[in-house]
């Protein structure tokens, strides 16, 4: 294994972000939490009321031998609608934005060419907005947030929403499936 790389994801809510990317190959790890905004250790209450400025993300650490950077926001991109500001289906506000937060000028530079990439060849109807910013400070979730989809399978919100994704997910990148 190669030296793991790490780069923060936010795709709307954490956790069906984390039930996506966690199935993939080269994925060591991922840590849901907020990123991006001024309050120092927030809660999920704060982050939901929509004050703090940070983004609902993930932390994935992964193998660049295994999964490159520019597959795993492929698939970040083909998963969520980084079309519309602040929201992701019914889920509105700062905190469910579509962000990179890179950590290195060459994950910068892979994110900004996909981004530019995507947009040349008219993959979504309408601009992506997702922004690219630099790594500035990320705080994990409480710890009921990890797997949350796995320990809750049965949840409206993880039925209506989460279910549908990973299917369309896994029969779309299933050659990158663990």
């Amino acid at each position: 294994m190669s030296k793991p790389e790490y780069i923060t994801l936010g795709g709307g809510c954490f956790w069906y972000t984390e039930a996506i990317l966690k199935e993939l190959k080269g994925v060591i790890k991922i840590t849901s939490g907020y990123a991006g905004g001024s309050v120092e250790n927030p809660t999920y209450e704060q982050v939901c009321s929509g004050t703090t400025g940070h983004a609902e993300v993930v932390q994935v650490e992964f193998d660049p031998e295994v999964i490159t950077l520019e597959k795993l926001l492929e698939i970040l991109f083909a998963t969520h609608d980084p079309t519309t500001l602040n929201r992701q289906g019914n889920d509105v506000g700062e905190q469910y934005r579509s962000v990179v937060f890179y950590q290195s000028e060459g994950q910068k530079n892979i994110a900004e060419n996909l981004k530019a990439r995507l947009e040349a060849e008219k993959v979504f109807e309408r601009p992506i907005i997702m922004q690219i910013l630099p790594m500035k400070n990320f705080y994990p979730a409480e710890g009921y947030h990890a797997d949350y989809f796995a320990n809750n399978p049965k949840l409206p919100y993880c039925q209506i929403v989460i279910s549908p994704k990973l299917i369309k997910f896994r029969k779309r990148f299933r050659n990158l499936l663990k």
